[in-house]
């Protein structure tokens, strides 16, 4: 039986490639796609998620929705390119009377009850959201994966504050404070997911749809990480938030204590994880503490292999 997965997406390079590896795994039913800002404005995001899925075009199409409206003070075009997909304009037709996104994400987890998890690969704005629409929300959810953060490892948006948590640290706060107890990917775990230019422009199936579009949208990434950090090549980042549902165990983790920083000129968005022996606060979260990069590979090269 398929497990259900509803992801909320910002996409950006690395977004599309954990969107179309979850929406190429028969293993998994993408019940809900939906977008959020981050990489992207709002409107982009939205329009972003609609290409997504008319350009793979899966046997399924999952549900979409509105991104909140919401301003954040920065994006990720640099890295991402104009328009977040590498600076390439896809053909797309946005659907009319969409609902916002928290909205369609508590219909979609009390339509099947206990059975959808929740990848989020972006700011955690519209999770918040929805734990504020319905307050039972963690109840109705069977499991929640959170792609951001960072423990021992530098941040990306600053010096101690991943760029997820930065751009809505209240968000990400209220959503730790919700009691899902969340998987938690941080920067320590899913940068060790770094890919040779030929690793992302020589894909498996070079004839599938799902192929050709990603192999359109990695150059610009390329690029960028070797102009801003020096990088040869690019880091799949979001793609761990999809392998870790979808290879149960690749992820091995540890229960931790864990809030934002909601304020401070250089700590505004710091996830704090409270690692001192004897800590009286209660876990509320499992801070990934590695992953099996291996294990990833195999998958992402399997899927997209038998892509559509």
């Amino acid at each position: 039986m398929p497990r259900k997965v509803l992801l909320i997406a910002d996409p950006g390079i690395d977004t599309a490639f954990a969107v179309a590896l979850a929406l190429n795994d028969p293993a998994l039913d993408v019940v809900g796609l939906l977008p959020t800002a981050g990489n992207v404005s709002a409107e982009q995001a939205t329009a972003n998620v609609h290409t997504l899925i008319d350009v793979m075009d899966p046997p399924k199409w999952p549900k979409l929705a509105a991104a909140i409206p919401v301003r954040y003070g920065s994006d990720g075009l640099a890295l991402h390119g104009p328009g977040g997909l590498g600076g390439v304009t896809f053909p797309s037709a946005l659907r009319h009377t969409l609902h916002p996104a928290d909205k369609v994400l508590c219909e979609l987890a009390r339509e099947h009850p206990r059975e959808v998890t929740v990848v989020n690969l972006g700011p955690l704005t519209t999770l918040a959201a929805a734990l504020d629409r319905d307050p039972a929300l963690p109840a109705v959810l069977d499991q929640t994966v959170i792609v951001g953060g960072a423990w021992r490892e530098p941040g990306n948006a600053g010096p101690v504050a991943e760029f997820h948590m930065h751009l809505d640290p209240d968000a990400a706060r209220r959503v730790f404070a919700g009691e899902l107890n969340p998987l938690l990917l941080t920067l320590d775990t899913t940068r060790k997911l770094i890919f040779s230019p030929s690793d992302l422009l020589e894909l498996p199936n070079p004839d599938s749809r799902t192929c050709q579009f990603l192999r359109q949208i990695v150059p610009f990434g390329i690029r960028a990480s070797s102009n801003l950090y020096g990088i040869e090549g690019f880091h799949l980042k979001d793609v761990l938030g999809t392998a870790a549902v979808a290879l149960p165990g690749c992820v091995s983790s540890e229960a931790r204590y864990v809030d934002v920083e909601t304020r401070g000129d250089l700590t505004r968005g710091m996830t704090v994880i409270d690692a001192r022996p004897g800590a009286t606060a209660a876990p509320n979260a499992r801070v990934a503490t590695g992953a099996a990069a291996g294990d990833v590979r195999a998958y992402i090269a399997r899927t997209l292999k038998a892509a559509h």
